[in-house]
């Protein structure tokens, strides 16, 4: 992920038309049943080209009198990074990295056009796919081939068309599932060490702030609320910290993904605690883990955050965390079955915390508890390490600009406190060059921001 925080001007801008309006706070159930994620349900994909008519959403201009924009096509191609994720596979530093891991081609192997396109089998290519569209319309709201005629006839409801395939990407739930399928890994396809190693970035994400900075192509209003759920940015945020958490936990427990010959997966673990000079002597007690130095630290920054959360919403569950966090990194010293036991656990208190967050409604006094803990967590040197200050980072953005655009704090408060987070994006803008200390006194300069 390049150019990362250069996205924090944009996420201002963004974040009031993709979350809900001002004081609209919508509950949302828990699904039923996972949704299959797009790539692997049994159905037809037809190509971006099925989309992209001038009648339907390949417009130049937005209609008017339209219930969308007309124009999704065109975003998509013209401003979002996933229409351009097959391209990269032809780029030298991809040639490098397929060449690294012993692969003919970055753009004909299955475990780069995994996550670099819309990849579904052979037999689920319809006459006009084209695997080069990259991660195109079909990637993430499903094989059309069952309702693309729903879809067109205008006649349809929305629950008519999640029932014919379409994946329900407004859901937060199901959009974390399947956003994080890439952007982490899941069983059927995972981002290790092994191809890190090879050349591939690092790999960070958050729900909320990926979201936001997403080239909308839809727009919240009224017609919108009315046929889809709606989350503000502080839910969206809740629940893509407990759902990544599990999927890190899922990783651990799983044999294959877990190890890596005699060696842990260590794409699961800090990736800095090894990754920096010997000379850099910059360990530092962290009370939340009770490990001492040169211990190889489990990437516990999803953890860190839902603690955080765990606290303020469900009480119980936040000391549950507590504990069974201190006894997983307890267990990375141990051996693989007692960190399977552990992770199991974790796992366990982050799919409750989902089911938590997706019904809790986040008020005014949740948000700005959340915006103390986090803060509060900074102060007692919990984000020593880059990968919790970097996820401490874009909570703070994400619950302030909720925050806004609930009414909670005025047009000029918010604005501000948006010029002040960007002294925590500059400190955590290169992973390789992060200092804690330059990290904590962003912080405390941030905190002068807030309002009494």
């Amino acid at each position: 992920m390049t150019n990362m925080y250069g996205w924090r001007k944009a996420i201002a801008e963004a974040i009031v038309t993709v979350f809900v309006a001002a004081g609209v706070m919508t509950a949302l159930p828990a699904s039923a049943a996972d949704p299959v994620l797009p790539q692997y349900a049994n159905d037809t994909h037809l190509g971006v080209v099925t989309c992209a008519g001038s009648t339907c959403h390949g417009s130049v201009q937005t209609w008017p009198d339209s219930t969308v924009l007309q124009n999704e096509y065109i975003t998509w191609q013209r401003n979002d990074k996933h229409a351009k994720a097959y391209a990269v596979l032809l780029n030298e530093n991809s040639k490098r990295i397929a060449a690294n891991l012993g692969l003919k081609d970055a753009h004909t192997a299955d475990l780069c056009l995994d996550c670099h396109a819309n990849n579904p089998p052979q037999n689920l290519r319809g006459k006009t796919f084209q695997i080069s569209d990259g991660v195109g319309c079909e990637a993430c709201h499903g094989g059309a081939v069952r309702w693309l005629g729903l879809h067109v006839s205008g006649t349809a409801t929305h629950a008519d068309n999640i029932a014919a395939g379409l994946y329900p990407t407004e859901e937060p739930v199901a959009r974390a599932k399947l956003c994080l399928s890439c952007h982490f890994g899941m069983d059927k396809k995972f981002v290790t060490h092994r191809i890190m190693g090879a050349g591939h970035p690092r790999m960070a994400f958050e729900l909320d702030t990926f979201t936001a900075v997403q080239p909308a192509h839809f727009e919240v209003d009224a017609d919108y609320r009315k046929r889809k759920q709606v989350a503000n940015g502080v839910q969206t945020w809740a629940i893509g910290q407990a759902v990544a958490l599990s999927e890190m936990m899922a990783a651990m427990m799983d044999p294959k993904r877990g190890r890596d010959g005699i060696f842990p997966e260590l794409v699961l673990f800090d990736c800095h605690a090894c990754h920096h000079p010997m000379s850099n002597l910059r360990w530092q007690p962290r009370a939340s883990t009770g490990l001492g130095p040169g211990v190889p630290k489990i990437n516990d920054a999803n953890m860190i955050m839902l603690y955080i959360l765990a606290r303020q919403i469900d009480p119980e569950s936040g000391k549950e965390l507590r504990t069974a966090g201190l006894a997983m990194h307890k267990a990375s010293t141990q051996g693989t079955k007692e960190m399977a036991t552990a992770a199991a656990k974790v796992k366990e208190i982050a799919d409750r915390l989902v089911n938590v967050f997706a019904k809790h409604k986040f008020n005014k006094e949740t948000m700005q508890a959340l915006l103390n803990g986090v803060l509060s967590n900074g102060r007692k040197g919990e984000y020593v390490e880059y990968a919790a200050a970097e996820q401490a980072t874009m909570a703070i953005s994400a619950i302030i600009n909720a925050m806004g655009n609930a009414g909670y704090i005025d047009a000029g408060q918010l604005d501000t406190m948006n010029k002040a987070v960007e002294g925590l994006y500059e400190a955590v803008a290169k992973d390789e060059e992060y200092k804690p200390q330059g990290f904590v006194a962003a912080l405390t300069k941030f905190q002068t921001s807030v309002p009494k």
